[in-house]
């Protein structure tokens, strides 16, 4: 470095050069004005590094040479009149001007406006030299924030990570003690997942609330900090600290602000005490830390959320393959239902049993609330009837078996069931049902009115007692027999407007002409377009019978 003008500098300046000749070619060109840059020493030769001359012009032995906090100083070049400016920012280098075509004044006009030109073009230039000095002067840490990068874009667990990066960044600080701590939010604590120097099993975790530990201190401020050797800790950090200790929090930011994960800790540093570049390179690792621990859990929240949702659909169709087919029922009847959970699972179901003799048993179920509580009940409801629904051709006495059967669970789980059971025997004409508080059990008849066939007691659960069994003609052919769960006529739409009992009976009576498959489908089409994609807040459950003639 010459005693005015740094190595950058002198560096910028001939980068600059083939730049600043076309900057003053083209300023030539348009105004008649020569100008020329030129570098050296205040006592030594000068040297001409841009001209707007083709021929740069020989040295210039009696160039005077102002400061750059004085002003343009005129000067009798061997061609004319010039006037010598000084560069601010960069040392030992001047902007010759002239001569120009005008008197003085044009002289320093055109001196100004070049000064500008020049300045701000040999700045860019200097900046540029001192960006690029700076990256290979820094060459290791950058390695090191690469490096880092494809460890973690690699990584399949932070765990499996957390030890590779702590190395890479003990190496080039060279500390030998180094420690990743994360917050456990249970515990309140930090607690090391990876460490260099000292075994991850022989460091305590570290209360986060503690006031004499760096740690904590850092944690809870997010302000990294370098700790000297004088100051204390408390007895939990010792084992992290050999020597001075810098700390850095890992910080995950939100649009909310920062969110602390944990700590680094790096100590017994072999060259001396930690420096502010330090502190400003394990910033930067920290901040990829973080991010990859935040993208840690929000992997495995998103594969436990899978998981479950996975789980969930297994047990819907878990649940789905407990019902009867619908073919159950022949050749005698014709049968359709569906069940739609308002979650993945739901207390609503049916069964269908054949009976003998041409009888079809029909049972629809909703047990009180939904989702996992009401599936467990359900399935032991449909376990209960299909045992007892064999025993008896008595709707009564096959109800009073599954009260009994059911009653530990629904007494122990405070819920109930309304259930309807009917026997449906063509050859005598008739059906006989037992209701126990379910309220949508009708019959339609073929010239479409509709028979309710009421409740005789409340849901299974709330009394001890069965209801008793009622009979009523039947016309096989010609008769429906509908059954549906509250949930169909309790449905909103998107106002909250609710859809009511009604408009479904009007729906089956419009179609009670055709196949149940054709009435359910005409149903759930009505649901859907009531309720304009508003969310179910009840399972939903239809069956349609109807005898053969």
């Amino acid at each position: 470095m010459s005693s005015t003008l740094s190595d950058a500098g002198a560096r910028a300046v001939r980068r600059a050069a083939g730049e600043l000749d076309a900057l003053l070619g083209a300023y030539h060109a348009t105004s008649r004005c020569h100008a020329a840059l030129w570098t050296g020493d205040p006592t030594g030769p000068a040297h001409c590094r841009s001209s707007s001359r083709r021929r740069r012009p020989p040295p210039l032995d009696g160039l005077p040479r102002p400061a750059a906090s004085q002003p343009p100083v005129a000067w009798r070049a061997p061609d004319g009149d010039a006037l010598v400016v000084a560069l601010a920012g960069i040392p030992g280098t001047w902007l010759v001007v002239g001569p120009c075509p005008g008197d003085g004044a044009e002289l320093a006009r055109h001196a100004g406006f070049l000064r500008t030109a020049v300045q701000e073009q040999l700045q860019a230039a200097v900046e540029a030299e001192h960006a690029a000095h700076e990256l290979s002067e820094r060459y290791e840490e950058i390695n090191l924030l690469y490096a880092i990068s494809e460890i973690l874009g690699r990584a399949v667990t932070l765990e499996e990570t957390a030890a590779t990066i702590l190395t890479e960044l003990a190496e080039t600080v060279g500390a030998g003690r180094a420690a990743l701590l994360l917050h456990d939010r249970v515990t309140d604590t930090l607690q090391a997942v990876a460490a260099v120097g000292p075994r991850v099993s022989e460091l305590l975790p570290i209360a986060a609330d503690d006031a004499e530990s760096a740690s904590g201190r850092v944690f809870r401020t997010l302000h990294p900090t370098i700790v000297d050797a004088q100051t204390p800790v408390s007895a939990a950090e010792q084992p992290y600290r050999a020597g001075p200790m810098l700390s850095v929090p890992l910080v995950w930011s939100t649009p909310q602000g920062g969110e602390p994960l944990g700590v680094v800790h790096l100590s017994g540093r072999r060259a001396g005490p930690f420096t502010a570049g330090d502190l400003k390179l394990v910033t930067a690792i920290a901040t990829q830390i973080a991010a990859a621990v935040q993208n840690a859990r929000l992997v495995r929240a998103s594969l436990q959320q899978q998981r479950m949702a996975d789980e969930m659909a297994l047990a819907h169709d878990l649940q789905m393959r407990l019902l009867p087919r619908v073919n159950v029922a022949a050749p005698h009847a014709r049968v359709a239902a569906r069940v739609a959970p308002a979650e993945s699972v739901g207390g609503d179901f049916y069964n269908l049993f054949r009976l003998g003799e041409g009888r079809t048993g029909v049972m629809i179920g909703d047990v009180s609330s939904h989702g996992y509580r009401a599936a467990l009940i359900m399935a032991l409801a449909m376990s209960a009837t299909a045992i007892h629904a064999q025993a008896s051709s008595d709707p009564s006495e096959t109800l009073g078996a599954v009260l009994r059967s059911l009653h530990e669970e629904l007494e122990s789980t405070e819920m109930y069931i309304t259930t309807f059971y009917a026997v449906v025997d063509p050859a005598r004409g008739e059906l006989r049902y037992a209701n126990a508080g379910h309220p949508h059990a009708f019959i339609v008849r073929e010239d479409g009115t509709a028979e309710r066939l009421g409740a005789t007691t409340p849901p299974l659960g709330m009394v001890d007692e069965p209801p008793s069994t009622e009979a009523r003609p039947w016309r096989a052919g010609r008769d429906l027999l509908v059954l549906f769960t509250d949930g169909i006529s309790d449905a909103v739409d998107l106002t909250g407007r609710r859809l009511g009992e009604e408009p479904v009976l009007e729906a089956i009576r419009a179609e009670r002409g055709d196949d149940p498959e054709a009435i359910v489908a005409s149903v759930f089409r009505q649901l859907d377009a009531f309720q304009g994609g508003a969310r179910p807040r009840d399972d939903l459950t239809l069956l349609v019978l109807r005898s053969e003639a």
